[in-house]
């Protein structure tokens, strides 16, 4: 079935059109469990935090999980408006109290049902369409992407500005993050992707990492993608997510938290920086 936004938008649960759509910055990863969700939570709440008014898309259509490490219980979610039940406006799920408010705005998908993994192409085509007219409602997206290069994963990537890599030190994450790079280039080349270390043992450890796909990506690519920022492992990372608790809100001057703060500002281009309180 098809979808489509709302034409008539409830002006006290629906921000007014912007004359231009928010920038859509997607977070990526070449394989799983390298901490890519943590990245789009955190950067969402970083930009609501710098003041500007923010949606955390769960674009993971296979296993989605961001309602999970929330703690939220949305009332409906992606899965419904592809089904036709709701229109997508109707999904956001506003977290910390919306937009409007402080906080962000989440649109989720269905954790722990794989519904939308196999989604035709043609309704792949249409969410990414919702979601770019949905971001006329808002100053920031971040799409947080599944894990991977399958076709509907780069079909949704096609609709950011940026594609923020995360990637770690292990050799898995590193080549499959290239691959994702590689597919990328030829998919979309006008998402421009960024490069960021997380799970870092040291600063050092995290630009070895950065250089080493750097320089497979100049030698054949012909391209070099640039150091988004590096993210300290921290067990505290591990203890919100168990907690379903995001780090920004219960340890904001944590660690992995600054860092992930200096990314967000590098994203923003503030150079007033990102306060840590409301």
């Amino acid at each position: 079935m098809s979808f489509m936004l709302r034409k008539s938008m409830d002006a006290t649960t629906i921000h007014q059109p912007r004359v231009d759509p928010a920038s859509i910055v997607a977070v990526a990863s070449g394989k799983g469990g390298v901490g890519k969700t943590f990245m789009s939570i955190t950067l969402a709440s970083a930009f609501a935090k710098a003041g500007k008014r923010t949606l955390l898309v769960d674009g993971d259509l296979g296993l989605a999980n961001i309602d999970v490490q929330l703690g939220i219980a949305p009332e409906t979610d992606l899965a419904a408006v592809i089904a036709g039940w709701v229109e997508l406006d109707d999904a956001v799920t506003p977290v910390d109290g919306g937009a409007s408010e402080g906080g962000f705005d989440v649109l989720p998908g269905r954790s722990g049902s794989g519904a939308l993994a196999e989604l035709p192409q043609e309704e792949v085509a249409r969410l990414a369409a919702g979601i770019s007219a949905l971001s006329l409602q808002y100053d920031q997206v971040v799409l947080d992407l599944g894990a991977g290069i399958e076709t509907n994963c780069m079909r949704l990537a096609r609709a950011a500005d940026k594609a923020v890599m995360v990637i770690t030190d292990e050799p898995t994450s590193m080549t499959d993050g290239y691959a994702f790079i590689k597919v990328l280039r030829g998919y979309a080349p006008k998402v421009e992707p960024v490069i960021a270390i997380n799970q870092a043992d040291s600063r050092p450890a995290g630009q070895r990492t950065h250089e080493a796909i750097a320089r497979a990506c100049e030698t054949f690519l012909g391209f070099r993608p640039r150091l988004a920022g590096i993210v300290m492992r921290d067990e505290k990372v591990r203890d919100a997510i168990r907690r379903q608790q995001t780090l920004i809100s219960t340890d904001p001057h944590a660690q992995p938290i600054q860092d992930a703060l200096a990314i967000a500002q590098g994203l923003i281009g503030s150079p007033s920086g990102i306060p840590l309180n409301g």
